[in-house]
């Protein structure tokens, strides 16, 4: 059986009030009849509902990665909380019973074998479906209201700077909103957005926005990147609709594509037997996309490469969403997926089991970690150079020491000697290296730290902004 955690049970339920009323199930005792199949592959037991009789409700883990939780209430919610509660009373302590496994228990598993050895057969004969024809009419015609949003992007933009910045008053404001909501219809919601982050710092009202100068010159430097590199990437495709989408570059993402995974299986964008840890963790409202997201930076465990998880809940939806939430386990995944960019993938999986962090773990990813600053400054710089890229990468540095510059900075030095500077990088983001006071000195000596970098357009410096500190014993997160 997977190894059952609290924190994995969370990662199973649909929402947060699944989660709650499966843990309140557990505390008013409303299970009888607890059992646990000889192999430990599977918990299953009864759980008194508002009817006469009670629920059947059962976990399977005879396939680790894909566990099926089966209930036998009316919830239209899978899985439900009376199969949540099932696995709660487990790892809470509550006695579980040897037992046989039940005769319908068996039937669904042999029904699912069954449907595994046909689909494992078709792949061994190459037995594939037929690849779905390109529309090539509607495609085209999708392209050419693409092309003319962008056309009007640029002409927005175009105003705007010939008008001048100091010009901007709250009609304008008024207006690029209109323009904002206009740019929805022409299947373009990375141009929709970065219009929309732009009249969000244009409209930071009186003593504002003279310094918010610098940052709207940044964005405009992404929106004309996004046109430019828009429309030779709309027109490639229009002369050759069959052509398939970029996948070195986040440019498709821009443009409002969005990835199957097997078009990433495809383009050879997945890794087998990954091991993951979460090193930190967060939620934010992002504005421009008028969308919550929850953020959570990994590294993978073998070759340190860090990644993340990217879950998008829009506004509208967001109540029928459940928060993503830190994951303090070891992930195993067979199959990982990773998406088109930069230093840090964004990365998906379908099915993973899990295991408890081990000291060889830590000593692992303090490993890993980067031990020549000016190194990874030269990647930094390389991704910063693309306008359209993520603006703070984030790396696993070597602290061999931290001190205190003559301005009253911290600064985290590596083996050469070579020193950086923290400061919180993410503009309106949490502060974290005020809380670097709190841990013992030994504790920021010889470790490693995952940091995100933030290049300051107004000084010309590049920053880091400290997120977690790794030793070979313990992981200490300032956000999670």
């Amino acid at each position: 059986m997977n190894e059952l955690t609290e924190s994995y049970i969370n990662a199973l339920a649909p929402n947060d009030a699944a989660v709650k009323n499966a843990r309140g199930l557990v505390k008013k005792r409303s299970f009888v009849h607890l059992h646990k199949s000889e192999d430990g592959t599977l918990l299953f037991g009864e759980c008194k509902g508002s009817g006469s009789s009670n629920y059947l409700c059962s976990g399977d883990f005879i396939s680790p990665d894909k566990p099926v939780l089966r209930c036998s209430c009316p919830s239209r919610q899978l899985p439900c909380k009376h199969a949540l509660g099932l696995l709660y009373a487990y790892t809470g302590g509550e006695t579980f019973e040897a037992a046989p496994i039940p005769e319908d228990i068996l039937s669904k598993r042999a029904k699912a074998e069954k449907r595994e050895e046909q689909k494992v057969q078709r792949e061994a004969q190459d037995i594939e479906t037929k690849p779905k024809k390109v529309n090539t009419s509607a495609l085209k015609k999708k392209i050419a209201a693409q092309l003319e949003g962008l056309d009007l992007l640029q002409k927005i933009v175009d105003s705007l700077v010939r008008s001048g910045l100091g010009t901007i008053d709250k009609k304008m404001l008024k207006v690029m909103d209109g323009q904002v909501k206009q740019l929805g219809n022409y299947y373009l919601p990375g141009a929709q957005t970065a219009l929309r982050r732009l009249t969000q710092l244009l409209g930071q009202g009186d003593g504002k926005l003279e310094a918010a100068y610098t940052d709207v010159v940044e964005q405009l430097t992404i929106i004309h990147a996004l046109v430019k590199k828009g429309r030779a990437n709309l027109n490639a495709r229009l002369e050759t609709p069959d052509m398939k989408p970029d996948h070195e570059t986040t440019i498709e993402e821009w443009l409002g594509y969005a990835w199957p995974l097997s078009e990433l299986k495809a383009c050879g964008l997945t890794s087998e037997d990954v091991e993951l840890a979460q090193l930190s963790f967060l939620s934010y409202d992002d504005k421009g996309r008028q969308e919550f997201v929850d953020m959570g930076y990994w590294i993978d465990l073998a070759s340190g490469n860090i990644h993340r998880t990217l879950q998008y809940r829009p506004y509208k939806a967001a109540k029928h969403i459940r928060e993503d939430d830190s994951f303090f386990e070891v992930a195993a995944i067979q199959e990982l997926y990773r998406y088109p960019g930069d230093l840090n993938r964004r990365v998906r999986w379908e099915a993973m089991t899990t295991r408890t962090l081990q000291p060889a773990d830590y000593a692992a990813i303090t490993a890993k970690a980067q031990r020549i600053y000016a190194e990874a400054v030269k990647l930094v710089k390389n991704q910063l150079k693309n306008p359209l890229a993520d603006k703070h990468p984030a790396m696993l540095l070597h602290v061999s020491e931290l001190k205190q510059t003559v301005d009253g900075k911290l600064a985290i030095g590596d083996e050469a000697g070579q020193f950086l500077v923290l400061d919180d990088a993410v503009v309106d983001g949490p502060a974290t290296v005020e809380l670097l006071s709190f841990l013992p000195p030994e504790q920021l000596k010889d470790v490693a730290m995952l940091v995100v970098f933030g290049h300051r357009l107004d000084s010309g410096r590049l920053v880091v902004q400290p997120l977690s500190v790794i030793s070979e014993t313990r992981l200490t997160r300032l956000l999670y």
